[in-house]
Protein backbone atom coordinates (compact mmCIF):
# COMPACT_ATOMS: atom_id res chain seq x y z
CA UNK A 1 0.00 0.00 0.00
CA UNK A 2 1.03 3.58 -0.48
CA UNK A 3 2.36 5.10 2.77
CA UNK A 4 0.07 8.13 2.42
CA UNK A 5 -2.99 5.84 2.27
CA UNK A 6 -1.90 4.10 5.47
CA UNK A 7 -1.25 7.47 7.16
CA UNK A 8 -4.71 8.77 6.18
CA UNK A 9 -6.44 5.59 7.31
CA UNK A 10 -4.61 5.38 10.65
CA UNK A 11 -5.46 9.03 11.33
CA UNK A 12 -9.14 8.36 10.59
CA UNK A 13 -9.27 5.08 12.57
CA UNK A 14 -7.68 6.64 15.66
CA UNK A 15 -9.60 9.92 15.16
CA UNK A 16 -6.46 12.04 15.48
CA UNK A 17 -6.50 15.78 14.80
CA UNK A 18 -3.51 17.72 13.43
CA UNK A 19 -2.02 18.36 16.88
CA UNK A 20 -2.24 14.67 17.81
CA UNK A 21 -0.60 13.66 14.51
CA UNK A 22 2.24 16.12 15.11
CA UNK A 23 2.60 14.69 18.63
CA UNK A 24 2.96 11.17 17.18
CA UNK A 25 5.86 12.38 15.03
CA UNK A 26 7.32 14.22 18.04
CA UNK A 27 7.30 10.94 20.01
CA UNK A 28 9.86 9.68 17.47
CA UNK A 29 11.82 12.97 17.65
CA UNK A 30 10.74 14.08 14.18
CA UNK A 31 9.76 17.76 13.88
CA UNK A 32 6.85 17.44 11.44
CA UNK A 33 4.89 20.58 10.66
CA UNK A 34 1.17 21.04 10.06
CA UNK A 35 1.93 22.13 6.48
CA UNK A 36 3.91 18.93 5.86
CA UNK A 37 1.13 16.86 7.39
CA UNK A 38 -1.49 18.47 5.15
CA UNK A 39 0.54 17.74 2.01
CA UNK A 40 0.89 14.08 3.06
CA UNK A 41 -2.84 13.74 3.78
CA UNK A 42 -4.01 15.14 0.44
CA UNK A 43 -5.48 12.85 -2.22
CA UNK A 44 -3.06 11.45 -4.77
CA UNK A 45 -4.49 13.53 -7.63
CA UNK A 46 -4.22 16.84 -5.73
CA UNK A 47 -1.44 19.08 -7.16
CA UNK A 48 -0.22 19.86 -3.62
CA UNK A 49 0.12 16.14 -2.77
CA UNK A 50 3.54 15.05 -1.49
CA UNK A 51 4.42 11.39 -0.93
CA UNK A 52 5.60 10.57 2.57
CA UNK A 53 8.94 8.79 2.49
CA UNK A 54 9.54 5.36 4.00
CA UNK A 55 11.77 6.94 6.66
CA UNK A 56 9.09 9.49 7.65
CA UNK A 57 6.42 6.78 7.72
CA UNK A 58 8.67 4.58 9.84
CA UNK A 59 9.17 7.48 12.25
CA UNK A 60 5.39 7.97 12.41
CA UNK A 61 4.83 4.30 13.23
CA UNK A 62 7.63 4.35 15.84
CA UNK A 63 6.06 7.48 17.34
CA UNK A 64 2.68 5.72 17.44
CA UNK A 65 4.25 2.81 19.31
CA UNK A 66 5.89 5.25 21.77
CA UNK A 67 2.61 7.13 22.24
CA UNK A 68 0.43 4.05 22.74
CA UNK A 69 2.85 1.81 24.65
CA UNK A 70 5.37 4.22 26.13
CA UNK A 71 9.00 4.74 25.21
CA UNK A 72 11.20 1.71 25.63
CA UNK A 73 14.20 1.93 27.91
CA UNK A 74 17.55 1.74 26.18
CA UNK A 75 17.88 1.44 22.43
CA UNK A 76 15.30 3.19 20.25
CA UNK A 77 13.39 1.18 17.65
CA UNK A 78 15.18 1.13 14.30
CA UNK A 79 14.03 3.52 11.60
CA UNK A 80 13.59 1.46 8.46
CA UNK A 81 14.88 3.02 5.27
CA UNK A 82 12.64 0.73 3.21
CA UNK A 83 9.16 -0.11 4.46
CA UNK A 84 7.15 -3.16 3.43
CA UNK A 85 3.56 -4.03 4.22
CA UNK A 86 4.93 -6.65 6.64
CA UNK A 87 6.80 -4.00 8.63
CA UNK A 88 3.82 -1.62 8.63
CA UNK A 89 1.51 -4.42 9.80
CA UNK A 90 3.97 -5.45 12.54
CA UNK A 91 4.38 -1.88 13.83
CA UNK A 92 0.58 -1.36 13.91
CA UNK A 93 0.21 -4.68 15.76
CA UNK A 94 2.77 -3.54 18.35
CA UNK A 95 1.33 -0.03 18.71
CA UNK A 96 -2.19 -1.36 19.26
CA UNK A 97 -0.94 -4.17 21.51
CA UNK A 98 -2.78 -6.82 19.51
CA UNK A 99 -2.27 -10.55 19.81
CA UNK A 100 -2.95 -13.02 17.01
CA UNK A 101 -6.52 -13.77 18.15
CA UNK A 102 -7.43 -10.08 18.21
CA UNK A 103 -5.96 -9.57 14.74
CA UNK A 104 -7.93 -12.54 13.39
CA UNK A 105 -11.14 -11.11 14.88
CA UNK A 106 -10.36 -7.71 13.37
CA UNK A 107 -9.72 -9.27 9.96
CA UNK A 108 -13.01 -11.19 10.20
CA UNK A 109 -14.88 -7.89 10.64
CA UNK A 110 -13.82 -6.93 7.13
CA UNK A 111 -14.95 -10.31 5.80
CA UNK A 112 -11.39 -11.54 5.26
CA UNK A 113 -10.43 -14.96 6.61
CA UNK A 114 -6.84 -15.88 7.36
CA UNK A 115 -5.48 -18.71 9.48
CA UNK A 116 -3.29 -18.23 12.52
CA UNK A 117 -0.42 -19.94 10.68
CA UNK A 118 -0.74 -17.62 7.67
CA UNK A 119 -0.80 -14.64 10.03
CA UNK A 120 2.31 -15.73 11.91
CA UNK A 121 4.15 -16.16 8.57
CA UNK A 122 3.60 -12.43 7.90
CA UNK A 123 5.48 -11.49 11.07
CA UNK A 124 8.54 -13.68 10.54
CA UNK A 125 11.92 -12.43 9.39
CA UNK A 126 12.36 -12.43 5.61
CA UNK A 127 15.18 -15.01 5.88
CA UNK A 128 12.84 -17.53 7.49
CA UNK A 129 11.55 -20.18 5.09
CA UNK A 130 8.01 -19.77 6.51
CA UNK A 131 8.01 -16.01 5.76
CA UNK A 132 5.18 -14.74 3.55
CA UNK A 133 4.89 -11.38 1.87
CA UNK A 134 2.02 -9.22 3.15
CA UNK A 135 0.05 -8.17 0.09
CA UNK A 136 -1.90 -4.93 -0.12
CA UNK A 137 -5.19 -6.84 0.22
CA UNK A 138 -4.24 -8.20 3.65
CA UNK A 139 -3.11 -4.84 5.04
CA UNK A 140 -6.14 -3.09 3.53
CA UNK A 141 -8.52 -5.63 5.11
CA UNK A 142 -6.78 -5.28 8.47
CA UNK A 143 -7.21 -1.50 8.35
CA UNK A 144 -10.86 -1.89 7.28
CA UNK A 145 -11.48 -4.27 10.19
CA UNK A 146 -9.80 -1.83 12.58
CA UNK A 147 -12.02 0.93 11.29
CA UNK A 148 -15.15 -1.16 11.88
CA UNK A 149 -13.88 -2.16 15.32
CA UNK A 150 -12.79 1.25 16.56
CA UNK A 151 -15.24 3.54 14.80
CA UNK A 152 -18.20 1.18 14.56
CA UNK A 153 -18.59 1.59 10.80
Amino acid sequence: MINNDVLRRVRYILDFNDAQMIEVFAQADYPATVEQLHTWLRKDDDPAFVAITDIQMSLFLNGLINLKRGKREGVEAPVERRLTNNIIFMKLKIALNMQAEAILETMALSGFKISKHELSALFRKPENRQYRLCKDQILRNFLTGLQKQMRGE
